[in-house]
């Protein structure tokens, strides 16, 4: 489905016609650039790619693949899977006006990146006995049986890295839009930091 890439500014509040506080998260959403379209023809699928932002510097590739359609740089491509490519022209640009007031949409993004982090706050293990006596507050202590099967099961919950994942929240409300600012004000929390770069798609 078609959308916009958009980097997350924060949250806010704001009220409503019937009077209500209404928590909301502010979306700088494109203007997007279409740089490609693809077609079952050439690329045996059918999908626009579309940029967002700028970036300083570009290697020579990418500034060879953005010059076909008339853009000088961008921060992030991504792609639309479409039914129909005819209406879509490398180098037109999207914005928020697709988008209309009460329109449910669905947002990606990719949540805070936690790195390396022990079992406890990864996977909520209780911990050890938390007495002066004890040398194993937050350790991961036994990890499976030693003499049979000899080996930690799988799927064992384990230290590791958790987080930057991909995630989609589907049906979030628009309350308002700011095309002069290019700005949707959408109901509820999205995944991902401030200033993250997310997806905003339009019939899901």
């Amino acid at each position: 489905m078609i959308g916009l890439i958009g980097r997350k500014k924060g949250m806010s509040q704001i009220f409503i016609k019937n009077g209500e506080l209404v928590p909301v998260t502010l979306i700088e959403a494109g203007p997007c650039p279409i740089i490609q379209v693809k077609d079952e023809k050439t690329d045996h699928y059918k999908a626009i790619q579309v940029g967002f932002g700028k970036r300083r510097r570009i290697n020579k590739p990418l500034k060879g693949h953005l010059k076909k359609a008339k853009v000088d740089s961008v921060a992030r491509i991504f792609e639309f899977r479409v039914e129909e490519v005819d209406e879509f022209k490398a180098g037109k640009k999207l914005d928020v006006s697709m988008f209309k007031v009460g329109e449910k949409v669905a947002v990606t993004g990719w949540t805070k990146g936690r790195g390396f982090s022990g079992g406890m706050k990864r996977w909520g293990w209780h911990g050890g006995p938390a007495s002066h006596g004890s040398m194993a507050h937050r350790r991961i202590g036994s990890s499976g049986p030693g003499s049979s099967p000899g080996r930690i099961w799988k799927n064992k919950t384990m230290p590791g890295r958790y987080g930057n994942e991909r995630v989609m929240v589907k049906n979030l409300e628009i309350i308002q839009i700011d095309k002069e600012k290019n700005l949707l004000y959408i109901k509820g929390a999205v995944p991902g930091a401030r200033n993250g770069y997310l997806i905003i798609s339009k019939g899901k």
